[in-house]
């Protein structure tokens, strides 16, 4: 089946999915598509038959690519558009701090967590592994929360926080998990070439970022034509992010930062009030489609995720361990911080609770290896995804509300 007809099945599902839930189920879409996928899911593996006819066409999508090398630039993109530098610019000392050393030691952490937990149900992997689930559970996607927080009232200065930790630590992630990769493949490598591979894709990203960014804004300058300035944007997320993958640097890092000159650079001294309106609107719908249709993918999964039932409990296990790990790396900072810095009420417990973990995460663990390993940590990454959309998503409003 070719890829066109699996896109409009899964955009018409999509589209059916979020009728429903507006109508009758009346969740936060995303959340609203991704249950009634999971249902459907439920569904099709009852009936034999009709999951036979199913499997195939999932199976034809590459879930991995198409969110890594598909959604993920335009989500970045456009979630950077809508940041405001000078609330980043204020508060990047604590959004630098969680997005570098917290990814680095929620990696570390996690990783020893679930090599030590799976000795203990005598399942034996090689310990890079752990770590390269550490890294891929770090990243942070709030989409799902994000209006919710918004309409409990949370301050500015949260809501940035939450924002910026989520932009940056996707590309940190995303980077970490790479060079780990590139580690398992090679059966060995210093810490050096790590170290070195590390850096030239963090600073290589940001420089070009920067570069495709400015290029960018200089075009649109000189141009007064909502239609073309879209155009170039399109042209800067899909070209930009293909460089990058091309030159070996970091595409989610350079989305960020070119992102946010478009956003706040172009957006104030390069744009007529008529291309805003515009521009906004379109990567707003972009955001919006991208993220229902990844939920609603991210529910079809459920087909295949291969049972495992010590997966399943080591699965069940991670997720009070790992909101601690997420508790602990948030807790540290403000309290140090908040010597020289005010933090708004309830900041640790939001930002706790709020860290759900999304798309890229089932994204980097389908890009491992096809063996028992990655079947292993397919089903435990899918209890933590389902469970930090679902339940954490279904309750940060109230807990949000308890600090406002």
């Amino acid at each position: 089946m070719g890829i066109i007809t699996i896109s409009s099945i899964l955009m018409s599902l999509c589209g059916l999915f979020a009728y429903i839930n507006y109508r009758f189920i009346k969740l936060p879409t995303t959340i609203g598509v991704m249950i009634l996928a999971m249902v459907s899911s439920v569904g099709m593996i009852l009936i034999p038959s009709v999951s036979d006819v199913v499997r195939p066409v999932l199976s034809g999508l590459d879930f991995s690519d198409t969110v890594m090398h598909g959604m993920l630039s335009f989500l970045l993109f456009a979630g950077a558009l809508h940041v405001d530098w000078g609330l980043l610019k204020k508060h990047r000392l604590m959004i630098l701090t969680m997005a570098l050393f917290g990814t680095l030691c929620s990696t570390i952490a996690v990783g020893y967590s679930l090599h030590y937990l799976l000795t203990i149900f005598d399942i034996q992997i090689d310990i890079i592994y752990a770590f390269l689930f550490g890294a891929l559970i770090s990243p942070t996607d709030p989409i799902a929360v994000l209006a919710i927080l918004k309409r409990a009232g949370i301050p500015k200065s949260l809501e940035i926080n939450v924002v910026g930790e989520s932009l940056f630590n996707d590309g940190m992630a995303v980077v970490i998990f790479t060079a780990l990769l590139g580690v398992l493949a090679q059966g060995n490598a210093e810490v050096s070439h790590v170290i070195i591979l590390f850096v030239e894709e963090v600073f290589g990203g940001i420089v070009l970022g920067f570069i495709l960014g400015f290029l960018v804004y200089y075009l649109m300058y000189h141009v007064d034509n909502y239609k073309v300035e879209i155009l170039l944007t399109l042209a800067l997320v899909m070209g930009g992010y293909e460089l990058a993958r091309y030159m070996h640097l970091s595409g989610p890092i350079a989305m960020v930062v070119s992102g946010l000159i478009i956003g706040n650079l172009a957006h104030s001294n390069a744009m007529s009030q008529q291309t805003r309106d515009y521009l906004n609107g379109f990567w707003e719908m972009i955001d919006e489609i991208l993220n229902v249709l990844l939920f609603m993918l991210i529910g079809f999964e459920l087909l295949l995720v291969i049972s495992n039932i010590s997966a399943l409990y080591i699965g069940i296990i991670m997720i009070p361990l790992l909101l601690l790990i997420r508790f602990i790396l948030i807790f540290l900072p403000v309290f140090i911080f908040k010597i020289f810095k005010e933090f708004a009420r309830g900041t640790v417990p939001i930002l706790t609770w709020g860290g759900l973990r999304g798309g890229l995460s089932v994204a980097l663990v389908l890009s491992l290896p096809d063996n028992e390993i990655r079947d292993i940590l397919l089903l435990i990454t899918y209890c933590v995804v389902v469970f930090s959309i679902i339940v954490q998503g279904l309750t940060i409003g109230r807990l949000a509300k308890k600090y406002t």
